[in-house]
């Protein structure tokens, strides 16, 4: 009996629905961690405990793969301070700042100011590496800027938010730079994904499990919130970046990148319905500019990579 192979169609159909589905997911996310820091877990514990429980996830399949284990020996020593820098940047430093700043703010703005890390990455190449943008860079740049304006108005902004929004555009800073610094140690493909993942993951939460342990201590851990960890953990983290790799596998990155910021009107729905964060039609208006303009950024970003070919 001979299997007949998925069509280009279908598994293009099923790679969407499945990138859909993981965005849900990590939109989710959001609304978990708020509610797991309304139960007094600390915020740095909290995220410290989620990766490394999801880095343990993914240690079987390291050790029982051969391949992967003779990847992992083969490993020079530049690699171990790249990936570990990856790791301290993005794991440690954002994933850290996301999990503190949506201690003090709402989460639609966090997962806005962490949306606009496109255009942070984009004015960097602008200004520190001298790349040239285009006008659809600009226009996007405009909407995305005419967007938090609209957003920031007075009274939209909880009492004493200084220091969550210092946070949190720390933490765009971060994602930032983790975008340009994972782009650089995948870029010429000699490193496996699962590899740059585990390694990566692997110092950067137990750094992060290690300061929330030594700032926040780990508080009263309920069965309740190990129940919460390990579903963000599992579920959320290794699950969902094995489906997303999967699209990733069909998709084009730009139809990737637009996909995922199917996350920022999400996570203000979620937030509405489950965390009681409720939002004017004047701060609707900004989000929905700073995802238009987010979008073109994208776009215009993947059009001129093409062009360069």
């Amino acid at each position: 009996m001979q299997v007949k192979s998925r069509s280009p169609d279908k598994e293009r159909t099923l790679a969407i629905a499945l990138a859909v589905l993981v965005t849900f997911l990590w939109s989710t996310s959001w609304v978990l961690i708020k509610l797991g820091l309304r139960q007094s877990l600390p915020a740095l514990t909290f995220a410290g405990l989620r990766y490394t429980l999801a880095f343990l996830c993914l240690l079987p399949f390291m050790l029982l793969n051969r391949e992967q284990r003779t990847q992992l020996k083969r490993l020079e020593r530049r690699d171990w301070g790249r990936l570990a820098a990856l790791g301290l940047v993005y794991y440690t430093f954002t994933q850290g700042s996301q999990f503190l700043s949506l201690a003090y703010l709402p989460a639609a703005l966090v997962s806005m100011l962490l949306n606009l890390t496109p255009v942070v990455v984009a004015l960097g190449g602008l200004f520190f590496l001298g790349e040239k943008l285009g006008l659809g860079h600009w226009l996007g740049l405009l909407l995305a800027v005419v967007g938090v304006l609209v957003f920031f108005q007075p009274g939209s902004l909880p009492p004493d938010p200084w220091f969550g929004l210092a946070v949190a555009v720390f933490g765009v800073l971060t994602n930032a730079a983790s975008s340009v610094m994972g782009r650089n140690v995948n870029r010429g493909r000699r490193l496996p994904a699962l590899l740059v993942t585990f390694v990566s993951m692997g110092v950067g939460a137990l750094l992060l499990l290690l300061l929330g342990g030594l700032i926040q201590g780990f508080g009263g851990l309920t069965w309740t919130h190990w129940l919460l960890i390990a579903w963000l953990a599992v579920v959320n983290t290794a699950l969902a970046f094995t489906l997303w790799n999967f699209s990733l596998r069909v998709l084009r990155a730009v139809e990737s990148s637009i996909l995922n910021s199917l996350m920022l009107p999400q996570i203000a729905i979620l937030a509405f319905f489950f965390l009681g964060e409720r939002l004017s039609g004047r701060e609707i208006a900004g989000l929905a500019l700073v995802s238009l303009g987010v979008i073109l950024v994208q776009v215009s970003s993947f059009k001129k990579k093409d062009a360069s070919r």
